[in-house]
């Protein structure tokens, strides 16, 4: 009987190290909501949710960077405990629609997986939307939902 062996494989992509005093910084298109993320319907025909957050970052930029610019601006999610659900929006030019995809989960207080996971990672686009779900400390953490596959 022959020996059958199985490897794990891990990939890590490298990181390609942008100098962001020489180089131009992006437009990042945020859109938060609380507990929910935005239906991929409101971003259709040209439209976009109401409540934008522009910032001004570049593709090495880490998830846990964007939880404080968030922050920031928004005093309701300073709160221990907060989750900052990441998903990105980009369109599907087959079938013109847009589409989601989740990359990963902060927590205000707490060290994650996803902390260090850049937009690069994330393979990010330029023209992207980031949509986030917070969900603050007196709710459930958000689940992520199973693949189709």
């Amino acid at each position: 009987m022959a020996n059958v062996e199985s490897m794990i494989v891990e990939e890590k992509t490298q990181v390609k190290q942008i100098d962001r005093e020489k180089t131009c910084p992006l437009l990042l298109r945020v859109f938060c909501s609380t507990g929910r993320h935005h239906s991929v319907s409101e971003y259709m025909y040209g439209n976009v949710p109401t409540n934008e957050l522009q910032i001004y970052t570049w593709q090495d930029a880490t998830l846990h960077e964007l939880t404080s610019l968030v922050r920031d601006v928004n005093p309701d999610t300073r709160k221990k405990g907060t989750y900052f659900d990441f998903a990105i929006v980009f369109p599907n030019y087959r079938n013109n629609h847009f589409q989601m995809r989740e990359i990963g989960v902060t927590c205000t207080g707490q060290k994650g997986i996803d902390d260090n996971k850049t937009l690069a990672q994330a393979k990010f686009n330029i023209g992207d939307f980031l949509d986030i779900s917070i969900t603050p400390p007196n709710r459930m953490p958000p689940t992520r939902r199973q693949r189709p596959y």
